[in-house]
Parts: structure tokens; sequence; C-alpha cells
């Protein structure tokens, strides 16, 4: 149409137009998730060349755009992907904090314990009462039920991150296709339209994203030919152009029960590194479970197996009813190793609890070069090295049951995981509760001296009965030395006496105050008989309060508020971080919006602004039709 006033009137029609149909677009999809406000971009034609100068030919519209900010939307997605893991980890440590710090006593630890030991204290109250007895036992059997039902609560949340890792590695996978396709639409798209841009389906492609992010962090690269690469975790490449990858999700080699996230390429799984998978969802789950689940886990498992230990320590210094020393008052649960399912080797590690106040909550990894082994502990990677067994380490002591081990050989150990599920009472009959200690002490009426005999205590470990039986007799021949009989062959004679100080033999160690005579005696026999004797159930109930584990610094309930209090400040943490992190979302995708998002009074405006230019140019194509009709009338 050259430059006549109909082809200026014309293309002024089309680019309001155009104008029109894409403020119509952007008012209808103001609020479609991810949609970028679009705008017409439009140049004058090239003007024609007269003698009186360059006559324009009008316009033309050139393209139409988003308004988009790459680093605004970055901002976004990042801030989503943190958030997202934030109130995973939140919601999920929250089962946690209800149910080891329940304010009522049905659920929580400390109610059974404090039940437990107030029985104990009858015990020690009244020995030999039968109720009193009952009483302590089924204090103890409350107290393990509580354990198990605290283990197994924490065994299914255990069961429902594994579930819900499965279900976030399926939703990365759908992004990743999903993005992969659209990568392949938008280049068809913009080669049929000689790279016009494909704005809706760029739209649609950065929206997924977002939600792949809000799954698992990635980095996005954007290729030459406007494609979307997507690497995740230390690198690995989740969609190149059209090629997608997948993750996939298998048991863990030392851990059937603990689901893993894997690669998978050329048909083979590779598993990726925990550590290298944060943001979004699923980075929130493995957290909380590295962190969380598994500390709460070993840290209930120590409390059980420490206060199991050191009791039955005690204990078996005792005597019970039948005049006979103390058994196992609970079963004690022993440490778990595995083997990992890739191992070579035939080599069968066992693990044995040495030392209850050594233990940490921690797991460790055994490994094998070939020529020698190291033992990681995994809270903090400290690690040691050496080259055979028998080997003790935190309490835990390692050795060789069988086998032989081969090089890449891989072990995991956990000492505590299993305390808390199966620790149980050993005992049923309250005859077997070692109120009583198995050694009586006596001086005769006849003693000059001032001398007085302790009651005595039993060594760990405790002495056959052989030995406890065997009445042994001190008799004074100065007020500084001692003959012993009745311990046996070669009796100790001119033994040499410290007031206060201790004397050990057979077992039992005694003290002697005040300052024995010549001819003074003093002997230590058998308990016979001595079913109101309440001495070491005394013993039995200092242990509430003693400090018996993390190297003797905590008692029982002291070592359990630690796993409280961990979870409780972790939970208190994660709120406010959370909640600081929502509004850090709510601020970026104000920023993002404001340039990028719908304003409908604004479209509202270009709407009034497009239909004005669009009624100017068919005034104007209008006029040139005038000026048409005038001209043939003048011909005629």
């Amino acid at each position: 149409m050259g430059n006549s006033i109909f082809g200026i009137g014309l293309s002024a029609l089309s680019a309001a137009r155009s104008g029109l149909l894409v403020t119509g677009h952007n008012v209808s999809n103001a609020s479609t998730p991810g949609y970028t406000r679009q705008q017409i971009v439009q140049s004058t034609n090239p003007a024609q060349a007269t003698g009186a100068g360059f006559i324009g030919k009008g316009v033309k519209v050139d393209t139409v755009s988003r308004s988009y900010n790459q680093f605004l939307t970055h901002q976004v997605t990042q801030a989503k992907t943190e958030s997202a893991q934030l109130d995973t980890y939140y919601a999920q440590i929250q089962q946690i904090d209800r149910l080891l710090a329940d304010p009522n006593g049905n659920v929580g630890l400390a109610p059974a314990l404090q039940n437990f030991f107030g029985g104990v204290q009858d015990i020690a109250t009244n020995p030999s009462d039968a109720p009193s007895r009952q009483t302590m036992l089924s204090g103890a059997e409350v107290l393990v039920r509580r354990f198990q039902s605290l283990d197994g609560r924490l065994d299914e949340i255990r069961d429902g991150v594994n579930t819900q890792i499965k279900d976030s590695v399926s939703l990365i996978n759908t992004f990743a296709a999903q993005i992969g396709k659209l990568n392949e639409a938008i280049g068809q798209a913009e080669g049929a339209t000689r790279n016009q841009p494909a704005n809706d389906l760029r739209d649609q492609r950065d929206e997924l994203v977002v939600q792949l992010n809000q799954e698992i962090r990635t980095n996005v690269v954007k290729q030459d030919d406007g494609s979307y690469s997507i690497l995740i975790g230390s690198g690995q490449p989740l969609l190149v152009g059209t090629q997608v990858f997948q993750l996939g999700t298998t048991a863990s080699p030392t851990d059937a029960r603990r689901v893993e996230v894997t690669y998978v390429a050329d048909g083979n799984s590779t598993p990726i590194r925990e550590s290298t998978l944060d943001g979004g969802k699923l980075g929130g789950l493995l957290q909380f479970r590295s962190e969380s689940l598994d500390a709460a886990r070993n840290g209930l498992g120590r409390v059980a197996i420490g206060l199991a230990g050191t009791f039955n320590e005690q204990h078996r210094l005792g005597q019970d009813l039948h005049d006979n020393l103390g058994g196992d008052f609970f079963t004690v649960p022993a440490p778990s190793v595995t083997s990992s399912a890739t191992n070579a080797g035939s080599a069968v590690v066992a693990a044995a609890i040495t030392d209850y106040s050594a233990l940490t909550t921690s797991d460790y990894r055994l490994q094998y070069d070939g020529a020698n082994y190291t033992l990681t502990r995994l809270t903090d990677g400290v690690a040691q090295t050496f080259a055979a067994f028998p080997q003790t380490v935190d309490g835990v002591s390692l050795s060789l049951a069988s086998g032989t081990a081969a090089a890449g050989d891989d072990f995991l150990i956990q000492p505590t995981v299993n305390g808390a599920g199966q620790i149980a009472v050993a005992i049923q009959d309250t005859a077997l509760i070692a109120a009583g200690a198995p050694i009586r002490t006596d001086a005769p009426l006849a003693n000059i001296g001032t001398g007085r005999i302790s009651a005595g205590s039993v060594n760990a470990p405790p002495p056959t009965d052989p030995n406890l039986k065997m009445p042994v007799t001190l008799t004074f021949t100065s007020a500084t030395t001692f003959d012993v009989s009745g311990v046996g062959t070669g009796n100790p004679s001119g033994v040499a006496f410290t007031a206060g100080g201790s004397i050990s033999y057979n077992g039992w160690t005694v003290q002697i105050t005040g300052s024995p005579q010549p001819g003074d005696t003093f002997s230590i026999g058998p308990n016979t008989n001595g079913v109101g004797d309440n001495r070491n159930a005394l013993l039995l109930g200092a242990l509430q309060s003693n400090n018996t584990l993390a190297g003797g610094t905590i008692n029982y309930q002291a070592a359990y508020g630690q796993v409280v209090s961990q979870i409780g400040n972790k939970t208190r943490e994660l709120n406010v971080t959370s909640a600081a992190q929502t509004n850090l979302v709510s601020q970026t995708y104000a920023l993002q919006q404001a340039e990028s998002g719908v304003n409908l009074d604004e479209e509202a405006a270009n709407l009034l602004r497009y239909q004005q230019a669009y009624q100017a140019a068919g005034k104007v194509i209008q006029t040139a039709g005038l000026m048409f009709d005038t001209l043939l009338a003048l011909s005629r």
C-alpha cells in the first residue's frame, strides 16, 4: 500500500488491534500461575523518500515480548526452594517434638522413668514386701513399653519419610520430563516463526522450573538455542535440552529400611551423597532424617541402653530372696552391625558395649581398603585407622567374628539404634529382685577397742558365690596391724591398718574406723536370709541421680533431657527461620510481580489507549475514503 493514507491507517489499525489482543490476553491470565505480562514492541515502517522529504509509511509490530526479569525470577525460585526445605523440615520435626516433650505425660519418657524409680524406692523402704516388689516390676514394664512405644512411633515417622522421598523423586522426574518436552515445543514453535518468542510456552517452562525447585534445588543453564539444561546435586545433569535423565530410590546397602536417592544413567544406578541434595522438599526430608530423626532415635537408645546396662551392673552386686547374687534385671539391646550388600569379602564384624558411660549417640562407618580399617564417627567425621581387631571406640568393642574382609568392604555400626526398641525386663519373679547385699559384717561385743566396721560393699564385677559364702575374719594383732583368715591358701598376716581405709578381699570392700585394740576381731560373711536388707536397693535407687552417662557427666533424666532439648531447640529455630523465609518469599515475589505481573488497572488504561488508537486509525481510513470519493466526483 506504499505510503498511501490507506496503508498508514491500516498499519495503525493493525497495531492497535495487536495491542488490544495482547492486553486482553494479559487480563485473562492475570491469575494464571507463572504468567508474565506481555506487551507489543512496535516501530515505524521505513519512510518513503520524496523531493519534499521522507514521508512516513505508518507502524509495524515487531514482536510480542514478556516483561521478564531473569534476576528477580531466579531470586523468587531460590527463595521458594529454601522455604520448601524449611517448611518440610519443620513439619516433620514437630512430630518428634510433640512425641518427646509430651506435657501431659501420656507419651513422653520422663513420667515412666520417675514412676520406675519410685518403685525402687518402695523396695528400699520395704525390701521384703511382695507388693512393693511387684510395684517395681510393674514400673519397669511400663518404662520398657514406653521406650518401645517411642521407638515404634519414630519407626512410623521414618517409614513416612521414606514414602515422601519416593514421591518427591517421582515428581522430580515428572517435572524434568515436562520441561524437556517444553524445550522441544519452544524450539519448534520459535523455529517456525523465525525465532519469535513463544511467550506462553516459556512461561509454562519457567513455572515448571519453580515447581521443580520446590522439590530440589537445581542449577538452570540456558543454552544458545534457548533450551534449558538442569543440573542437581554436585553437578549431575537432570536435563540436557530434550534428553531427560532419571533419579531413582533404593534401599541403603547397609540399612534395608533406609531409602537412598540414586542417579540413573545408562541403566546404572549410583547413590547420590545426601549432603549434596539440598533445597526443596526432598532436601528438607533428607536433612530432617540425618540431623534430627537419627539423632532422636540414637539419643533415646543411649538412654535405654545406659539405664539397662548400669542398672544391671548394680543389680548383679546384690542378693535376691533366695540368697543368690542378682542377675540381669533388664535385657540390654546389642549394637547393630550391618555389612554392605555390595561387600565382596566374608567378614562378619561383631560389636559389644563395654563402657556405658562412654557411649555416644553417633553411628559409625567401618571401611576396609585391603590393608587397614578406617572407622569414622558420622556425627563429626572423626576417623581413626587400625590394621587389626579387636578395637574399642567410645565404649564399643569391635572384633572380627568370622571370615575375611576384602578391599572396599563397608560396615555400618549403630551402637544405640536398637536401644529403645529392644529393651526388655529380664525377670518376672519378684523374689529375684536383688534388694539386699550378699555380705554381712559383724563386730563381737567382746571387742575392747572403738573400732567400727562398715556394712561393706561388693566390688564390680561380682565374685563367684563360693568366695562370698566363705566367712572372713580380721584379727587385730596391734593397733596398726591385723591378720586375715578364711580367704583361702596363704591367709595374709601383719596387714597394715589405716583407720577408714578400704579393706578388700574375695570381691568385697569394707572400712574400719576408730581405734581397734589387739585381740579385737571383725568378720565378713554371707548375708544368709537377709530378706530385710535394703542396701543394694538404696544403691539402685541412687542411680536415678548418679551421673552414669556421657563420661560420667549426666544421669538418665539429663540424657533424655538432652534429646528433648535438641529437638525442641531445632523446632523453635525452624519455626522462626521458616516464618522469616516465608516472609522473604512474599517480598521477593512482590518485587518480581511489580515488574512481571499483570496490573489490572494498568491493563484497563491500555485497553482505553488501544481502543482510542483503533478508533483514530479507523478515522484515518474513513478520511482516506472521503478523499477518494471527492477525487472521483471531480473526475466526472
